[in-house]
């Protein structure tokens, strides 16, 4: 099998290709708070580091033997996260013997946002300090680390059951889209472009689910 796909004058790796297929299947799995949803997002974040280090791995055309320490240690960093998260929801699900529901959504507590928004600053200052020191400069270095930060942010929002992750990752969509187009991994700049309304179901989604229980809980 080839390595490449070759649309036009580019060539795109299987790897990018496959690997936000996977994404996306893992986006609709946790919208539907199925634990099959972490496997599934595992095997595609892994495709996808190889892809974010084209430095190293070579895969796709000249645009992309270039090195995004953000993206590839996103993916890396997702995968570390995606283990914790598919521990939990199937500890969680277990505990309710297969008919508690793998995760049940709730917005933030004040005491939680005390905690976790300055803890996101510094973990983003930091994030860019070490791709500065890397190499990387300019617009990218920002839209880099947010990148990476704000998919650590969703994918831990995600574990947790905070219907806030959603609104996180309609965030790192914005900046995503653009990001990927401009430096040619066009199936990943698709994926975030598709990616936006599947996310915007799944946060009206766990809206609802948590509005749902919290009025049971009052009842």
């Amino acid at each position: 099998m080839k390595r490449k796909l070759h649309i036009g004058s580019k060539s795109i790796a299987w790897r990018e290709l496959i690997g936000g297929v996977l994404g996306l299947s893992s986006a609709i799995l946790g919208a539907r708070r199925l634990v099959a949803a972490w496997p599934v997002g595992i095997i595609g974040d892994g495709l996808l580091f190889t892809v974010f280090l084209g430095a190293v791995f070579s895969y796709g055309d000249s645009t992309q033997h270039s090195n995004f320490y953000g993206q590839a240690s996103r993916n890396l960093l997702l995968i570390v996260v995606s283990i914790y998260g598919w521990a939990r929801w199937a500890a969680h699900k277990r505990s309710g013997a297969g008919a508690r529901p793998a995760v049940e959504p709730r917005w933030t507590t004040t005491r939680e946002k005390l905690i976790i928004v300055p803890s996101v600053i510094v973990f983003f200052l930091i994030s860019q300090q070490i791709f500065k020191a890397l190499g990387e400069s300019g617009t990218w270095l920002f839209v880099d680390t947010w990148i990476f930060t704000g998919t650590a942010l969703a994918t831990f929002g995600m574990s947790r059951g905070y219907v806030e992750f959603w609104l996180v990752w309609i965030a790192v969509d914005i900046v995503g889209v653009p990001f990927a187009f401009s430096n040619g991994y066009y199936p990943t700049g698709t994926l975030y472009a598709i990616y936006l309304p599947f996310v915007m179901w799944g946060f009206w989604s766990w809206l609802r689910i948590s509005q749902r229980e919290k009025a049971l809980q009052a009842a």
